[in-house]
């Protein structure tokens, strides 16, 4: 059972103007048009109304006017997701978290930066580095991605081997409830073991349980060196049995990406970029770095490292000489899913497993392209399992509701549970994975899931249809 609005949200817009201002709420065809759509697929869902408010009090009397009259809202960032979790497929309200972009503290003595979520991963890193401080989780769409959003999605990205991603910086959260109450979810402490962890059943809600206002992250001292090198292969199951070896052997670089020949051509022709040598026998790069404040000690560890790998019949390894060679490195990898997409591989499935299972993994995918048919090209966080999976079929620019793509997508989340893992690492469920919850939830683990949401949103108005839907 979805939201169902007993009025129309445009019928409010006074009431609406009257709470952020007039300048701050639309209902004309472009405005509509430009919140319709993400990063996901071909969907598009018109809102009836875009608010962009201010201040938490200003949420806090939308949601409240919304679910006394049960107006379905969908909260937003930067629109960047890769799920359908922002997406008005309901209508109603679209509430825009633009404004409230604000960085409020940079707790030095603490290590801490509070924050309000639409600020931009990038601009909070870059803001925190110039203090000598270092917020890890990065996802490729940093220079554009909401801090809010990346709470939404328990965002990771390449440093989460290392570092971990969202959830183990996030300390506490303002947050406003579906019916209007305003509330901290925990305390700006380190060890907090006083009731439930609301805090962390926050993160990664995709925005189905409360709307975030304010955010406090744990902060840590910024390493002074990092170290990269570029690592080919001619077999791809080889690179993905390297990666495990790697941690067997001790060693725990601060990211492993794996990017296989094809989105590696791909995307180093879109970005006109020759610094990656490409020949016809290559299969896949690894992408390793490693950071830390002894030179030393690096050099020491990226020797090791490089000799280990002969075993699996790797290439010459190519070492970053300066910062130059390694942003032009990380640009590669983080324009790949952008250029791969521009290419036709419209559909990307986030999937992750158990590191050493990668090659079964791999191997599996490109079976299952075959048997399905569909091209399929991988690439993603090796070092954490997590595979991001594109794939291009003639006729097809989404999987939602697509009978051509449902039977491979059901394959291929079937493969991945039998690996041991899931089917979303970083991306969310939203609306385009919600079809397949049951291969990896019982009916008792979802029903769960919707009494919880129940207790948070009894009107069921809050990004109401993604995840599950309510029975």
């Amino acid at each position: 059972m979805q939201a169902a609005a007993e009025l129309n949200a445009v019928q409010f817009t006074d009431l609406f103007k009257n709470i952020v201002g007039e300048t701050y709420v639309f209902a004309d065809a472009e405005s509509l048009n430009n919140y319709a759509h993400d990063e996901t697929e071909n969907l598009h869902f018109i809102p009836d109304i875009v608010i962009k408010p201010r201040t938490t009090k200003e949420i806090s009397q939308i949601m409240a006017l919304c679910n006394k009259h049960k107006i379905p809202v969908t909260p937003r960032g930067a629109g960047t997701g890769l799920s359908g979790g922002a997406l008005p497929q309901l209508g109603g309200v679209l509430l825009s978290m633009e404004r409230m972009n604000s960085i409020i503290e940079i707790d030095e003595r603490n290590l801490q930066v509070t924050t309000e979520p639409g600020v931009i991963t990038e601009v909070l890193q870059n803001a925190v580095k110039e203090k000598g401080l270092f917020y890890p989780p990065d996802p490729s769409s940093r220079g554009s991605c909401f801090i809010g959003g990346n709470i939404a999605e328990n965002s990771g990205g390449p440093k989460a081997v290392k570092y971990g991603v969202v959830k183990d910086y996030v300390l506490n959260l303002e947050i406003v409830l579906p019916t209007g109450e305003i509330m901290w979810t925990g305390a700006n402490v380190l060890k907090n073991s006083t009731g439930y962890n609301l805090t962390q059943l926050i993160v990664g809600s995709e925005g189905t349980l409360a709307i975030v206002t304010k955010i406090v992250l744990k902060l840590l001292p910024h390493p002074k060196y990092d170290l990269l090198m570029l690592v080919p292969f001619n077999n791809l199951a080889n690179a993905g049995a390297a990666v495990s070896a790697i941690f067997r052997a001790g060693f725990t670089p601060s990211a492993m990406e794996l990017v296989e020949i094809n989105a590696l051509k791909i995307v180093s022709k879109f970005v006109d970029s020759a610094v990656v040598p490409v020949t016809d026998e290559m299969e896949a790069h690894l992408i390793i770095e490693v950071d830390g404040n002894h030179m030393e000690t690096l050099m020491a560890e990226m020797e090791a490292i490089a000799e280990l790998l002969v075993q699996f019949e790797c290439g010459d390894v190519f070492f970053a000489d300066d910062a130059q060679q390694k942003a032009e490195l990380w640009k590669l990898r983080r324009r790949v899913a952008e250029a791969v997409k521009i290419d036709g591989y419209t559909i990307e499935e986030d999937t992750v497993v158990p590191r050493a299972e990668l090659p079964a993994l791999i191997t599996g995918v490109k079976t299952l392209g075959k048997q399905y048919g569909f091209d399929v090209v991988c690439y993603g966080h090796a070092g954490d399992g997590n595979l991001h999976i594109r794939i291009k079929k003639p006729g097809s620019i989404y999987s939602l509701n697509n009978p051509d793509v449902i039977p491979a997508l059901q394959a291929l989340f079937k493969l991945v549970k039998s690996l041991g893992g899931t089917i979303s690492g970083e991306h969310g469920i939203g609306l385009i994975q919600k079809p397949y919850m049951d291969i990896v939830f019982d009916e008792a683990g979802l029903q769960l899931m919707r009494g919880i949401k129940k207790v948070f949103d009894p009107n069921n108005i809050l990004n109401s249809g993604k995840i599950f839907d309510m029975v």
